[in-house]
């Protein structure tokens, strides 16, 4: 019996490599001599990045870029292979490099994911996966593009800087100086998440208050990002209210999608960027799973992408969850014959978290021995 383990990480407390090592134990713990295999996998969301260099045993790219607040930072992204780059846009323009006390959307820029895009050009990359997601920005991706190249214009021809409370003045987009490298170049924007670029499910009223945005803040942006929505009709004849994801990171995937960026699910391109069908291959049995799975994990997320994978391919999956809420067994539809959780007693949230690698072993075993009593029931 051939085992694939392939879980999302908990968050907080266990990596997705850590479920990995404690499966195989159970595993072993009940079987004896098992074969397996195990690979970190990601939605696409925070984490993306370390788990696809694991899986593929790629190296580490670190340089110093501008931040959400244009102060310097060290960020890094992945190297795959000569050609594939993958990069997490948190790195540079995420919300933990932030102070809870200097946040701000309207001052906030994407400038420095930009900068990393470019630096993978610099370094001969033609294939870039960008997962966007977890930013402290509300810039329609302005900064972004402006660091590749892109000139934002206001009434008056002056280039503006590519923050949030820049959204309110452009006027005109000038492509001309855009990195001709781009053209050349496939990207891809890992989204988990749909919301289009204006209105209430938009970037600002989804996101912005997270971020640091008053409601007078979020009012003026959303204004913002209306009128640089018109641009880009105008200019482009795209529409970022009908394109899914266009409002993810503030704004960043209009941004993405006009420089040429191909939108897809963050769970799928992370399955393609580790081979994981490939790895599906001569498979009896996977295992995935994450820390709460609820009606959202049949969105985009790991254990739904994994599930429908191993389906395709005739290979039964399960799932090893920390918890289960409203609407966890939707995840039956998606290739997940079953579920059990690591917890084994009502206990408070701080006991079940501290005690997350002793439960998850524990639920792994129990879940071990569940399959071996079929197995045996099958006889």
């Amino acid at each position: 019996m051939r085992f694939l383990f392939a879980s999302d990480s908990f968050k907080g407390t266990l990596t997705s490599e850590q479920t990995v090592e404690l499966l195989a134990s159970a595993a072993k713990a009940v079987f004896g001599e098992i074969e397996y295999s195990g690979v970190p996998v990601a939605d696409g969301g925070e984490g993306t990045t370390d788990a696809v260099v694991a899986a593929e045993k790629g190296e580490w790219i670190e340089t110093e870029v501008c931040g959400p607040m244009m102060e310097p930072v060290r960020a890094r992204y992945g190297r795959l292979d000569d050609h594939r780059a993958v990069i997490e846009m948190a790195a540079a323009s995420g919300l933990p490099l932030v102070p809870l006390d200097k946040r701000n959307p309207l001052k906030a820029t994407s400038y420095g994911t930009g900068e990393l895009i470019r630096h993978a050009l610099d370094q001969g990359f033609t294939d870039i996966s960008i997962a966007i997601g977890g930013s402290a920005t509300n810039d329609g991706g302005m900064g972004c593009a402006r660091a590749l190249g892109v000139r934002f214009l206001d009434a008056d021809g002056h280039e503006l800087e590519g923050r949030g409370e820049d959204l309110e003045k452009v006027s005109a987009i000038d492509v001309s100086t855009l990195d001709h490298r781009l053209a050349n170049a496939r990207i891809t924007v890992m989204c988990d998440v749909t919301n289009p670029l204006c209105g209430e499910n938009g970037a600002t009223w989804t996101f912005g208050a997270q971020k640091g945005a008053t409601p007078e803040m979020q009012a003026r942006l959303e204004a913002g990002m209306v009128n640089y929505r018109d641009v880009l009709r105008k200019q482009f004849g795209i529409d970022p209210d009908a394109i899914q994801g266009a409002g993810a990171a503030g704004g960043l995937g209009a941004a993405l999608v006009f420089l040429g960026g191909e939108m897809k699910s963050g769970i799928d391109t992370v399955l393609d960027l580790i081979g994981f069908d490939q790895r599906l291959e001569g498979t009896d049995l996977v295992v995935t799973g994450e820390g709460r799975t609820d009606w959202q994990s049949c969105f985009g997320k790991v254990m739904q992408g994994v599930g429908e994978r191993a389906a395709r391919k005739g290979v039964i999956a399960v799932g090893l969850s920390g918890s289960l809420g409203r609407g966890a067994a939707q995840i039956f539809d998606h290739g997940i014959a079953s579920l059990m959780t690591t917890v084994d007693a009502p206990m408070p949230l701080e006991e079940a978290l501290g005690r997350a690698e002793e439960l998850y072993y524990l639920g792994a075993v129990r879940m071990f021995r569940f399959i071996k009593a079929g197995m045996d029931l099958k006889k």
